[in-house]
């Protein structure tokens, strides 16, 4: 049992609550029952597992306990003051495990292609993240200035997203326009007098959200080669950002799906 918050796990944990620690370490934290057991489904090793006897309490902390160590013999039993300090969260679930950054590249020829810009809030971006799950796209980039995705707050709104999806975190534009090459690129924009619905999503595209507060920026714009808006009643001037992109990820989806199943040699819905 580890009782002391000086082991050298417990410090490792708790530095990867910071951004240039992840990097450095090439590692995120992975806190509580359920994004756990999503770790178990995909397969994917942790580096190690803490957790206290709060896990043991019912048969399905008592399984994923069984399942992890099948992954790895590096899971160890530690005090609640220990995970308190080691996890994000200010009340833990009684569980945090240590996991690689995922090496998953982006696929040849993505159907579409997510970027996100200057998005700052991480319980918006991990809800982004979990729509862009469910809505089946193919590749995510993040410019620079957006929250980073293995924050663990974002990590815990993903809800399981970040083991399934393909993403960039991009340093400098460069990289973001070298990935968007030779695609339409749909920006956005709640003053755009074009709908979303007016746009084919059945071709390889890109779309890309900026935050709620400030839009999308300079080198997103300059990118662009259209913009779309969704079309709204009432007073209200703009939508979360998580929230438009799912709507307009999900008629892509649609549209994808219809030309799939109605033109034989589409392709897939990555």
């Amino acid at each position: 049992m580890i009782t002391s918050t000086s082991n050298s796990k417990v410090k490792l944990a708790r530095a990867l609550h910071r951004r240039r620690y992840r990097y450095a370490e090439r590692r995120f934290l992975v806190e509580g029952v359920r994004l756990l057991e999503e770790l178990v489904k995909v397969g994917t090793p942790p580096a190690f597992v803490l957790y206290t006897d709060d896990v043991l309490a019912d048969q399905r902390g008592q399984m994923l306990l069984e399942n992890l160590r099948r992954l790895t013999g590096e899971v160890y039993r530690v005090t609640d003051r220990v995970l308190r300090a080691a996890a994000d969260t200010v009340t833990p679930q009684g569980i945090v495990a240590v996991v690689p950054l995922p090496e998953r590249p982006a696929p040849a020829d993505p159907w579409l292609i997510l970027v996100i810009d200057g998005l700052r809030d991480p319980g918006n971006l991990g809800s982004l993240l979990r729509s862009a799950d469910a809505a089946g796209v193919g590749h995510i980039v993040l410019t620079p200035g957006t929250v980073d995705p293995y924050n663990p707050k974002v990590v815990r709104a993903g809800m399981g997203a970040h083991f399934h999806l393909s993403m960039t975190v991009a340093d400098d534009w460069g990289a973001v326009s070298v990935a968007l090459a030779g695609r339409p690129v749909w920006l956005a924009d709640a003053s755009a007098m074009r709908a979303y619905y007016d746009v084919d999503w059945s071709q390889p595209s890109v779309l890309i959200i900026g935050s709620e507060a400030r839009g999308a920026g300079v080198e997103a714009r300059r990118l662009a080669t259209g913009r779309i808006a969704i079309p709204m009643a009432g007073d209200v001037e703009s939508l979360n950002a998580a929230v438009a992109a799912s709507i307009i990820l999900f008629e892509a989806r649609r549209q994808r799906a219809q030309a799939v199943g109605n033109r034989p040699g589409v392709g897939s819905m990555v």
